[in-house]
């Protein structure tokens, strides 16, 4: 398979996971800037193009993986479905439930596959958790809290109020409404900082009682790195997480159960979530999956995340 890659950015951890994999048989990268892209060319041998009509009319490119900024997203995944190519783009799917609407109506008018970076989708902890709310393992759930913690790792990054929700809760407000659906209330509150960074939390309940709080934090020094877990509560039992990790990745997140049993360190397998996502793809093009990431699946997570940025920004 051949792959166009946009952006010189998250697109180098894609790019990474592509330069594994022996059945890619040539990737293109696009960047605006030459500069940019001379290192990518360095590190992975790939072709790089600062010409987009390159990457969508070469007949050749089945896969555009797109690691734009969000506001661009919609554009893109459209006109490469429109060129007859399968999409993957980098989370959020989109800057607006209006522009997410459209890469799922292009993807139906077209035939084109589409898939999201959902990626915390594919952690085993995250994917415990949820057999665990679907089982009823530990017996119906009372509270969700997720937390993280980062300094700003990555070169011009920024994690104001009006970008934390899209771009550091977004993926636990994800699993929150694959999970729970939509809540009946949903509250938000932040603090900006002294430089591109931000806190926030929201905080929703849904039927039954059910209490979910997510927040973050972008107001850490450089070596404090990234942090981070969550405390999932039910009636017959507690699992926590814990991970921390930095700009290269984060590292192994440890999962524990406690019930009355006792304490327990739950042994699960290792796994990059970036790779996991990038085989899932290239399984779902080649018919060996059903995809778990399809834009029309990301809507909830969206519609819930907006709601939580609207609620940030409006603060008097």
């Amino acid at each position: 398979m051949k792959i166009g890659l946009l952006g010189t950015g998250f697109g180098r951890a894609h790019a990474a996971v592509y330069a594994t994999r022996p059945d890619i048989e040539k990737v293109v990268i696009f960047g605006r800037t030459p500069a940019k892209l001379q290192p990518l060319t360095e590190q992975f041998c790939f072709a790089t193009t600062t010409d987009l009509d390159e990457i969508y009319g070469d007949p050749d490119i089945g896969l555009v993986d797109i690691c734009l900024p969000t506001p661009l997203h919609a554009d893109h995944a459209v006109r490469a479905m429109e060129a007859g190519k399968d999409v993957l783009c980098e989370l959020p799917l989109a800057a607006s439930l209006d522009d997410a609407q459209r890469i799922v109506e292009a993807q139906r008018a077209t035939g084109r596959q589409a898939f999201v970076d959902l990626f915390a989708r594919f952690s085993p902890v995250n994917e415990y958790i949820l057999k665990a709310l679907a089982d009823g393992t530990y017996g119906p759930l009372r509270t969700w809290e997720t937390e993280t913690r980062t300094a700003l790792l990555w070169e011009g990054y920024d994690l104001r109020l009006d970008s934390l929700a899209m771009d550091a809760l977004h993926s636990d407000l994800d699993l929150f409404a694959t999970a729970l659906g939509r809540p009946e209330s949903v509250a938000a509150h932040g603090v900006e900082g002294a430089w591109p960074g931000s806190a926030g939390e929201a905080v929703l309940t849904y039927p039954g009682g059910v209490l979910a709080r997510c927040a973050a934090s972008a107001l850490m020094p450089k070596s404090y790195g990234m942090s981070g877990g969550s405390r999932i509560v039910f009636a017959e039992g507690v699992l926590e997480t814990d991970f921390m990790g930095g700009a290269e990745g984060q590292a192994r997140t440890v999962l524990v159960e406690y019930t009355d049993a006792g304490r327990r360190t739950l042994d699960l397998p290792e796994r990059d979530t970036y790779a996991a996502v990038i085989d899932h793809v290239l399984a779902c093009l080649a018919g060996k999956e059903t995809s778990r990431i399809a834009p029309e699946s990301a809507l909830d997570g969206l519609r819930l995340t907006l709601d939580v940025r609207q609620r940030l920004t409006a603060q008097d």
